[in-house]
C-alpha cells in the first residue's frame, strides 16, 4: 500500500487557505485509482474538519503536529500525546516571562476542544482571540476557567520575533518539549510559536499510521519546520518551492509553488492522471 501524506497550510492549500478546483479534481482522481491519502497538519481537528470532509479524506488524520490522530470513520482519536502539569508550568513561565499571552489548547470530557488564554493585550493577540471565538465548535475561556481535568495538547503564542526566539530558547532546556515557530499570518513582523510534547511529531505519527494501515511506501509533502520529522520517516518527501530553504534541502526534491497547484501537478504527472 502506498500512502500519500499532505501538510495543509502552505502545501496542499492555496494562499487563501482553500483547496483549488484543480487540486480537488486531482484528489478525486486519486480516490478513483484507489491511491490512499491523508493529512498531517499543525491545525486542530476543529479547524480542519469542514475543509477535509468534502475532499475524500477518509483515512485517519494527523492533527496538532502529531499530538492527535483522529479516525473520521469512527469519530474518535486513535493516538494522543498530552503535556504533563510540570511541562505546562514550564511553558507558561517561558511565555509569560516575555509578557506574551499564552493560548492553551485542551481536549476535554465529551470530546470537547477548548482554548484558554489571558486577556489579550496587543492588537495581534486580540485578532487571534477573536478568530478563535468565531468558531462554534470549540469552547473559548480564560485561564481561570481552565478545567482541572482537561488534557493539554499544546500551548501557542504570538509575539514579536525577539520574544518568540527567547521563548523557544527556554523551551530548548526541557528535553520533553518541542517548539515550532514561523511567520504569523495575522500580521507582518509577528511570529507564532507552538509547543507540545516531544513525542508528538508528524514523524512519530507517520510511523503509527504506517503500522496501522500496513503502508509499505509513504510519500509526503510539506513546507515548514514541523514537516521535517515526517520527511525523515517517509520514503519520499517533497517541498513546494515556497518552502524555506532548509526545508527544501531536507526533501527528496522541490516541486511547484503551493499557490500554483504544485502538489496536484506533481501528482498528476507521477500517477499519469489523465484529467
Amino acid at each position: 500500500m502506498e500512502l500519500i501524506v499532505f501538510d495543509l497550510d502552505g502545501t496542499l492549500l492555496d494562499k487563501n487557505g482553500a483547496i483549488s478546483a484543480y487540486t480537488r479534481d486531482t484528489l478525486t482522481a486519486l480516490t478513483e485509482l484507489g491511491i490512499a491519502y491523508t493529512v498531517a497538519t499543525g491545525r486542530a481537528l476543529h479547524a480542519s474538519r469542514d475543509l477535509l470532509s468534502e475532499y475524500g479524506f477518509s483515512l485517519p488524520q494527523i492533527f496538532k503536529n502529531g499530538v492527535m490522530i483522529w479516525d473520521p470513520g469512527n469519530d474518535h482519536y486513535l493516538h494522543q500525546n498530552y503535556l504533563s502539569l510540570n511541562e505546562v508550568e514550564h511553558v507558561l513561565g517561558a511565555i509569560m516571562a516575555q509578557k506574551v499571552a499564552p493560548f492553551i489548547f485542551t481536549f476535554e470530557t465529551g470530546q470537547r476542544h477548548g482554548i484558554y488564554h489571558q486577556t489579550p493585550v496587543t492588537e495581534i493577540e486580540i485578532k487571534l482571540a477573536n478568530h478563535f471565538s468565531s468558531r462554534a465548535d470549540v469552547h473559548i475561556g480564560t485561564l481561570a476557567e481552565l478545567p482541572g481535568d482537561a488534557e493539554i495538547t499544546n500551548i501557542s503564542a504570538l509575539g514579536v520575533p525577539v520574544a518568540i526566539t527567547k521563548i523557544g530558547a527556554m523551551i530548548d532546556d526541557e528535553p520533553h518539549l518541542v517548539a515550532y515557530s514561523g511567520e504569523a499570518w495575522e500580521g507582518e513582523g509577528w511570529r507564532w510559536i507552538d509547543i507540545h510534547h516531544v513525542d508528538a511529531s508528524k514523524g512519530e505519527a507517520i510511523d503509527v499510521l504506517r503500522s496501522q494501515l500496513g503502508a509499505t511506501h509513504v510519500v509526503c509533502f510539506g513546507d515548514s519546520d514541523n514537516d521535517i520529522s515526517m520527511f525523515e520517516r517517509a520514503d519520499e518527501s517533497y517541498a513546494p518551492s515556497n518552502a524555506a530553504k532548509h526545508v527544501q534541502d531536507a526533501a527528496t526534491a522541490v516541486i511547484g509553488d503551493h499557490d500554483e497547484d504544485g502538489i496536484a501537478r506533481f501528482l498528476r504527472a507521477r500517477f499519469k492522471l489523465d484529467l
